[in-house]
């Protein structure tokens, strides 16, 4: 059963030609676009890794880069068939290339709108990825002393400062760990030693955040230190008082800045499929419609151009036997090599 089968007089099947390879430069640009944008949240992911506990949402950023890439190579050749189309001498030498051409480049389009989906869909993984690299971030706030962690401060602070957050979840995940190094604490003192006694782990625990937790849009200096402890301050109610500090967490701040990101990359990439699926019909509208003039004396003859031969069901099922009967040789001579490998088999 022929599929969406139309008729093309030979002024439309040159039209069609000319308009596709315009249609299949911009596909072209548009690869590129994908390819970029990409790199930028390649970028922008490796920006803050040492806050990631796991890689997994970089599959997003690749997947974008490598159907970029495809993307440049497809539309380079379908704007030369395209060129070729209007030549009918020249045009059949295309005709044992576009049969694997196609099925390359349906995948590479669906690989694409894959892309986009997961763009929209991997919250949770970032989101479980942060919460970790945070805390560990926020544990390791201290070791400035210690190799690999020499720079932990630094990209916590800067980044609770560019985000306007403090902490992993809020402020107060900064009160259950020890964030000041026992290098800048007096031992000697009453209420370093009461602190540290004060909890079965012997660190130094304080219900303070550090600086760069501070809001400056505040009116008032900054209370840092003895955030729960009203009598600390003068005119100061932790419970009901707006606190000068970023009250967000730094998990929040994040996944709302990458979502925000992957969401309107999503949507130009979302873009960039449609267009690609337009060449590809298109070409295949042309292909099948150039086929009919392939032997014929009179060239400008009206011929029929259709999307798919027979029904989806078998179109799909006569590209997937070569690759099941491939696997399927394949399985047969790995088990053929393992038993004659195998002694107590033989």
């Amino acid at each position: 059963m022929v599929v969406m089968k139309m008729k093309f007089p030979f002024e439309k099947r040159v039209k069609l030609a000319q308009g596709l390879w315009l249609l299949s430069w911009f596909a072209t640009v548009a690869g590129a676009i994908t390819f970029t944008l990409g790199c930028i949240l390649k970028t922008e992911l490796r920006r803050r890794a040492e806050v990631m506990d796991n890689s997994d949402i970089h599959v997003v950023p690749n997947t974008l880069m490598i159907v970029g890439l495809a993307s440049l190579g497809i539309n380079y050749f379908a704007s030369k068939i395209c060129q070729d189309a209007l030549d009918t001498e020249r045009f059949p030498r295309w005709k044992t290339i576009l049969k694997p051409y196609f099925a390359v480049s349906c995948f590479f389009t669906v690989l694409m709108l894959l892309a986009v989906i997961m763009s929209y869909a991997m919250k949770g993984s970032l989101e479980s990825s942060l919460k970790g690299g945070l805390r560990n971030g926020i544990r390791f706030y201290k070791d400035t002393d210690t190799p690999g962690r020499c720079f932990q401060k630094q990209n916590i602070d800067r980044l609770q400062m560019e985000f306007q957050c403090c902490g992993n979840s809020d402020f107060r995940d900064w009160f259950e760990v020890q964030w000041i190094s026992n290098r800048y604490l007096d031992f000697s003192t009453k209420e370093v030693k009461d602190r540290i006694k004060s909890n079965v782990d012997g660190r130094y625990l304080v219900d303070g955040v550090p600086f760069s937790c501070c809001n400056p849009s505040s009116p008032r200096p900054c209370i840092q230190y003895q955030l729960t402890n009203n009598s600390a301050h003068y005119n100061y109610e932790y419970q009901t008082e707006e606190l000068n500090i970023y009250l967000r967490g730094c998990r929040e701040a994040l996944v709302n800045y990458y979502m925000g990101l992957m969401n309107t990359i999503g949507a130009g990439v979302l873009s960039v499929f449609l267009l690609q699926g337009s060449v590809l019909v298109s070409l295949r509208f042309l292909q099948t419609a150039m086929e009919a003039v392939t032997g014929e004396e009179n060239t400008e003859m009206e011929t029929e151009g259709y999307l798919l031969e027979k029904s989806v069901k078998e179109t799909i099922m006569e590209y997937l036997d070569p690759v099941l009967k491939f696997l399927l040789l394949t399985n047969q001579v790995e088990e053929g090599t393992t038993a004659a490998a195998d002694p107590a088999t033989a």
